[in-house]
């Protein structure tokens, strides 16, 4: 399995490795921005090998008082990412898996950051890194009600359903989106959060923890270990989300207040800039709503 890349439309780029899979783009000097793809496609090819030997590691929970115990620069920001949000858990489990896409994305930004480039991102599966100089802005397009946007289009051609935009003076770099159909496991039911936070694997981890606590008891919920579905899985026994059945408007309402409550929290203690919360077509909102269109 050897990394990959080719050249789209827009000027963007699209790199997959295993299950890597990111798509690149990049406004400026043109010399300036052709140097900083090859070198983001030499650092991209190393990041799963690196990731790989830490595996073991990047599935052990947590310990917030504890040194960082990874060796990489990538696994290292993963763990440093979700340290903060231990405290903020019922049970204080959080693995850095939760902030791996996050955390990749971020790592190839990081070559875009060079004199000649104005505004650059890096999309790791809906998990987004940003680049921004002074008076730039990016719209990011949002899917808020995934069964109907795959009833109608594949998944490469999903339309946005609702836009936010990240102006270069915000405190944001970093956006994720979670839910119980995402292609990660969630503990919740909502379809979709969206978090903006200082960095694209803090946005990552944090939105993990919101999509599990939007969440309501309704034994037609259908729920089963992790470990069952996925013998890798860093969440063991824990019960994730398969299936949510149309829930009555005020079951709705309890899931997404909890999780309201919760991105509340970590706005207040500096983790994170704003959050959109959807659920079987309500939401919920926490943050500045400067971002919103």
């Amino acid at each position: 399995m050897q990394a990959q890349r080719q050249a789209l439309s827009d000027d963007r780029w699209h790199y997959q490795h295993g299950p890597i899979d990111l798509l690149v783009r990049a406004d400026g000097d043109e010399r300036a921005v052709q140097a900083a793809h090859e070198e983001a496609w030499q650092v991209f090819e190393g990041i799963l090998p690196t990731l790989v030997r830490e595996l073991p590691t990047l599935r052990q929970p947590v310990q917030a008082q504890a040194d960082n115990p990874l060796k990489g620069e990538v696994a290292r920001r993963m763990w440093t990412a979700c340290a903060p949000l231990v405290a903020t858990t019922p049970d204080g489990f959080i693995t850095p898996m939760a902030a791996v896409a996050g955390a990749v994305a971020q790592e190839v930004l990081q070559c875009y950051k060079r004199d000649g480039i104005t505004r650059a991102w890096v999309n790791n599966g809906g998990d987004i890194a940003l680049h921004l100089t002074q008076g730039q802005s990016l719209r990011v397009g949002l899917v808020t009600d995934m069964a109907r946007a795959l009833a109608s289009s594949p998944l490469e051609e999903l339309e946005a359903q609702g836009q936010l935009r990240v102006h270069a003076d915000m405190p944001v770099r970093g956006v994720a989106t979670s839910g119980w159909r995402g292609r990660s496991q969630s503990l919740g039911i909502a379809e979709t959060v969206t978090v903006l936070a200082a960095t694209a694997a803090q946005a990552d981890a944090a939105a993990t923890l919101i999509g599990n606590a939007v969440n309501v008891n309704d034994a037609r919920i259908e729920r089963c270990p992790a470990d069952q579905i996925r013998d890798d899985t860093d969440l063991g026994d824990r019960l994730v989300t398969l299936n949510v059945p149309p829930l009555d408007p005020g079951q709705i309402l309890i899931a997404l207040q909890q999780g309201r409550v919760y991105a509340e929290r970590l706005r207040e203690e500096g983790l994170i800039f704003a959050a959109l919360l959807s659920c079987q077509g309500q939401f919920a909102f926490s943050g500045h709503e400067a971002c919103l269109i």
